[in-house]
């Protein structure tokens, strides 16, 4: 019996979590990434026990354990370095078996990258259409490789999906949050320059995170209200500009990077929910069906789970053989319709609870991008307060995002 092949369009975090996920299921798998070589991108990468305990269930759980914790207290700062809250961060494995980490982005695409076969990934492969089939035939992918025919196309496109919009051509698309993003990573801070503690830090709109890393570099991203494409010749100085003035050791950070380090982006998320993650064989997840803002940190994780429930749902990659059909062929190939995943069991496992972090993030964005002085008054003395009062609050406010655990099909053979 042949087994069943999957196309995954896009080689970034959700790309390469579906293709490890399928392949450890049996299926032959193919990636089309149209960059022609995964680059290292100088940003960092947060990874709750969520995300942990889905890479867990595909066999990654040690490996990405490696990345560093985020240890000690955190919380949020006001921007002269008072705190309004503090939380004990190893308390977060206690809770919920896992820590948060943080990781380079570019580390976490090779592990992963890193655990597929040789000649699963092919860069500088550009996807220029896809049909999507239906139960009784199957999908085709037309590339500048050649076309490639699949029981299951992923589209993991990015933002930008060329195949969202062409599976669902009324969808408004991507919405400009009102925000822009910086990032970059810094240098090990010197003596006696301050200490790199993980906090966000909340401003009359702006925020600026720090997350220190296993090597010793601190990743570092700020947001601030603005309209869309505004860019400045040198983004460090800009961030200077905005945050120069800040507590330590945010000046220093700052201080330590060229303007080649800073990536600044525009944040853009889907507001409007598609109808569904999925059409005739083809399913879409991460940022091309739910992008969202990042002050939640649950871009990523999102679409690790994603990856994880697809495969779980789509099944092993060798079907069982169909009854006796004199249609079928004299190859042994299982018809098409004897082997098509289930796909709306995709979207009924992801859509709300993606819709509810994507909405939870945009909330998380509004809140700790406000500007009337009365309204961040009137928010710094509830987030204080609360501190008191209900001192492991801001645990609990993450139950419903780390406490996810991926379905018990999901687990590697």
């Amino acid at each position: 019996m042949v087994g069943r092949r999957a196309v995954i369009v896009g080689a970034g975090i959700g790309g390469l979590t579906a293709a490890v996920a399928l392949q450890r299921r049996g299926w032959d798998v193919t990636v089309a990434e149209r960059a022609p070589a995964l680059e290292p991108v100088g940003a960092g990468l947060g990874l709750g026990p969520n995300a942990l305990h889905a890479l867990a269930a595909i066999g990654l759980g040690d490996e990405v354990r490696r990345f560093s914790a985020v240890q000690g207290h955190g919380g949020l700062r006001r921007s002269g370095g008072g705190w309004l809250v503090r939380t004990d961060l190893g308390a977060v494995a206690a809770r919920f078996g896992d820590p948060q980490l943080v990781a380079l982005r570019a580390d976490v695409v090779g592990l992963l990258a890193g655990s597929l076969p040789a000649g699963v990934l092919r860069t500088g492969v550009t996807v220029t259409g896809v049909d999507a089939g239906d139960a009784d035939r199957r999908a085709r992918v037309a590339t500048s490789d050649g076309d490639l025919d699949a029981d299951l196309v992923v589209a993991a496109d990015g933002i930008g999906s060329r195949i969202r919009a062409t599976l669902f051509p009324d969808h408004q698309g991507p919405r400009y949050s009102g925000f822009t993003t910086w990032r970059f990573v810094a240098p090990a801070l010197p003596e006696g320059a301050g200490r790199a503690e993980p906090a966000e830090t909340w401003g009359r709109g702006e925020v600026f995170g720090v997350l220190p890393l296993a090597s010793g570099e601190v990743y570092c991203y700020a947001s601030a209200p603005a309209p869309p494409g505004v860019r400045h010749d040198d983004e460090a100085a800009e961030l200077k500009r905005r945050f120069g003035g800040w507590h330590d050791p945010i000046p220093g950070l700052i201080g330590a990077i060229s303007p080649d380090r800073v990536l600044h982006d525009d944040v853009y998320w889907i507001a409007e929910p598609l109808p569904a993650y999925h059409r005739g064989r083809v399913a879409i997840l991460g940022d091309a069906a739910h992008a969202m803002t990042p002050h939640l940190g649950q871009g990523a994780c999102q679409a690790i789970e994603d990856a994880v429930v697809l495969a779980s749902v789509a099944g092993p990659g060798t079907p069982a053989p169909a009854p006796a059909d004199p249609a079928r062929p004299a190859d042994g190939t299982a018809p098409a319709d004897a082997i098509a995943p289930d796909l709306a069991a995709y979207t009924s496992a992801r859509l709300s609870r993606t819709r509810m972090v994507a909405n939870g993030s945009y909330r998380a964005t509004r809140l700790s991008g406000m500007t009337s002085p009365p309204a961040i008054a009137l928010r710094n003395t509830g987030i204080r307060l609360a501190g008191r009062l209900a001192p492991g609050l801001m645990l609990r406010q993450m139950d419903p995002l780390a406490s996810w655990t991926p379905p018990p099909q999901a687990s590697a053979s």
